[in-house]
């Protein structure tokens, strides 16, 4: 696993992007972008499903109540990410600056919320990147809830469970599936590859018609869903 991190980091998005379309899975979350420290973060997801305040389970159903995320950071470190699905919403943060410095502490490699976060100042003074739809000062306290941590969930319409591959950076958010890990990297690392080569035939004085030509549409092109 620590490997395919490590290959993951050496990536950017569009390249990762180009190679989940190629294997028919879907490209991209939309609408996420950096917030907090401007570095790219990658590494296994660590999930977070959050739901309005009636349906956290009940004190005793699940242990004590606690504060969204802190188990997830309790359980994560080093190479994780922590995936935070708020179906989209911006009127209230589905993270905050205390989980923005507990995370940094335990070496969380970034955080992803499908939705607003908080204390982004605090998040970018502690190293923390925070890819979120928007910034706002409303808590969650009263508003929002955890339902659970270590489940499947989704952002705005792409699974993600846990140990799945998420890596965001100034292009977006993208997230490989921990079975298709594997092949999406290899495609990933052809596909920069090639885009490097060209990039160095266009320093060199190449016309970018004869570059980008139908190697690049062939290199970039989708790979038909197979049929299940």
């Amino acid at each position: 696993m620590n490997d395919l991190v490590s290959r993951l980091r050496a990536l950017d998005t569009c390249a990762v992007s180009d190679a989940l379309d190629k294997h028919g899975l879907p490209s991209a979350v939309s609408g996420l972008r950096p917030l907090a420290a401007q570095r790219a973060a990658a590494g296994r997801a660590v999930t977070v499903l959050l739901g309005p305040p009636a349906a956290r389970p009940a004190e005793g159903a699940d242990g004590p109540k606690r504060h969204l995320g802190t188990a997830a950071v309790d359980a994560s470190g080093a190479g994780d990410v922590i995936v935070v699905a708020h179906q989209g919403r911006t009127d209230c943060a589905g993270w905050g600056g205390l989980l923005s410095r507990a995370a940094a502490i335990r070496g969380i490699d970034g955080v992803v919320v499908d939705g607003a976060a908080r204390d982004l100042a605090e998040a970018a003074a502690a190293g923390l990147p925070v890819f979120a739809r928007a910034a706002t000062a409303v808590t969650a306290r009263g508003r929002a809830a955890e339902v659970s941590w270590g489940e499947p969930v989704e952002l705005a319409g792409v699974p993600v469970a846990p140990g799945d591959l998420v890596l965001a950076d100034a292009g977006g958010v993208v997230v490989i599936p921990f079975a298709q890990a594997e092949a999406v990297l290899a495609t990933a690392e052809e596909i920069a590859a090639a885009e490097a080569a060209m990039a160095a035939a266009l320093d060199a004085g190449r016309p970018v018609s004869e570059v980008m030509g139908a190697t690049y549409e062939e290199l970039t092109g989708h790979r038909r869903r197979e049929s299940r």
